[in-house]
Formats: C-alpha cells, structure tokens, sequence
C-alpha cells in the first residue's frame, strides 16, 4: 500500500495511506470525519469513466493513515495536503473536499496557494465559521461542541452511532438512500479511527476560515443538502456566495449531510459539470 511520510512522533513516522487511479487531469477527494478516502467510492468510479486521475488519501489519524496524538488542526492537515501534492507531482488538480475536507482545501488554497490547482469543491462546507461569536452570530452555540466533546470521551463507540444517524438522516432516508450494511461500515470505518484524533477534530471544527476565503483565486463549487444536521446550511453553505469570488452553488432539496452517498446522481452532475469547464 502507498504511503507519504509527512511527519514523525516520539520513534515512528507519520504516515498518510493513499491511493492514486487513472489518468488525466488529477482529482484529489478529501474525506469527511469519521470516515476514510473509502467513502468516496460512488464518485472514484464516476471520475475515472470521464477520464480523470483520482487520488484519496486518508487524514491522519483515520482509515489506513498513522494515528498520532497531535496534528488534528488545519495548518497541519493543510501541510500534510502539501507533502502529498508534491510527493506525486500533481499539478492542475482540481481539489475536492466533504464536511473536514473542506477546511483542508481552503486553508491549502490559503497558506499554499492555487500553483498547483485549477479549481475545487467544497461538499457540505464547514468554512466559513462554526463557532457562534459576537462578530459571528450565525455561528452555532460553543456549548454543543463542548457536549460533543463529553459525549466522545464518555463513550466513544455510541457517540459514533447518534452521529452517523443524523449523518444520513437515518429517520427520512434508511432503506431507500442509506442501507442498513452502508450505515453500518461507516461505524466500523469510524470507530477504527484514532480516539484522540477524534476527540481533537472537534477542536478543528471551530476554526475561522473568514480570512482564508478571500485568498482563494480559484473557481469554487459548492454543495449541500437543504436538510444537512451535521453543519447547518444557514451557518455554513449559504453563506459563502458572499464570501467568495467565483462560485457555484448548488442546494439538494431533501439532502443530509452526506449527500456524496445519499444523492450521488446531484453530487456527480454538479461535480462533473464543474470540472468540465475547462474542457469548454
């Protein structure tokens, strides 16, 4: 399996698990917390049959990656993005990124800049801002995210299930866009994952991409479901058109937060219509 070092703890190096198909312009999917670069299978198959290089990765501490103790903040997350666009060469990449992987795009775009990227998406964005501030008052209340942190320290494994539920929409949508066996990897996928990286990434969550925003100077798509629990649309998604210089934004009606599984037909359209702008 393909590894790229991008640090080291105590005797043992850092290791990031990633896997590179295809040829073509390259596409680098970013994958969402508590999952791996797995998740990405209804849109890896798509990209390759329109003729794209598709490379996942798993963030550290998730899936096949190394489980550090530290690192679970966006400039390292955003560093270790570097080491891998570098590592393979990659360049007129289009960067595309779910929930977590949002904030490894922006702050990328932001510290790094678009040298080696054309374009990106943003799926179920956590930028700009989460966390609810007198100067953000769309934000959402710190008191939920101190809960989740008690309720992962506490127990862990039934954190993961209450998440996942309102992940998919487990009430609207089990048995018709969400099976039973699909809920059921992403909690074993989730709860292999780095105890410490997960109590950490709630932290990450909360950081402030309104600065990051601007800098960006490349074309931007964004996605998401109307009916996202995860990140709430108004605090997130519909705020960025403002933010933004060029974008496209994209709502699924009916949509929770993982729509890249639950609506892969609206996701794939929108993504494929994007990339294929610079074919035109």
């Amino acid at each position: 399996m393909p590894y790229v070092i991008v640090g080291r703890e105590n005797s043992g190096n850092v290791e990031l698990y990633y896997e590179d198909h295809g040829q073509g312009r390259p596409v680098v999917l970013i994958h969402g917390f508590p999952l791996s670069g797995h998740s990405w299978e209804r849109q890896l198959l798509v990209l390759l049959g329109a003729g794209y290089r598709v490379v996942t990765y798993d963030r550290r501490g998730f899936g096949d990656s190394s489980r550090p103790t530290s690192g679970y903040d966006y400039d390292t997350f955003a560093a270790d993005l570097k080491v891998l666009m570098e590592e393979l060469d990659l360049r007129d990449a289009a960067l595309v990124g779910f929930s977590m992987g949002t904030g490894e795009v922006t702050r990328y775009l932001a510290a790094y800049g678009s040298g080696r990227v054309s374009r990106a998406a943003l799926l179920a964005p956590v930028p700009p801002f989460l966390l609810k501030t007198g100067d953000n008052p769309e934000g959402v209340d710190g008191s939920v995210f101190e809960g989740i942190k008690r309720a992962i320290v506490e127990d862990r494994p039934a954190y993961l299930k209450a998440f996942l539920d309102d992940f998919y929409n487990v009430d609207k949508l089990r048995g018709t866009r969400v099976s039973d066996e699909a809920w059921q990897l992403s909690w074993n996928v989730a709860a292999g994952a780095s105890a410490k990286g997960t109590l950490d990434c709630v932290t990450a969550w909360l950081t402030d991409f309104r600065d990051d925003l601007p800098r960006v100077d490349v074309p931007i798509l964004v996605v998401q479901g109307e009916e996202d629990r995860i990140l709430p649309i108004g605090a997130t998604g519909r705020r960025l058109p403002a933010l933004v210089k060029d974008i496209r934004y994209v709502e699924i009606p009916g949509g929770p937060h993982n729509i890249a599984w639950t609506h892969p037909g609206e996701v794939n359209r929108a993504l494929l219509d994007f990339l294929g702008e610079d074919d035109r």
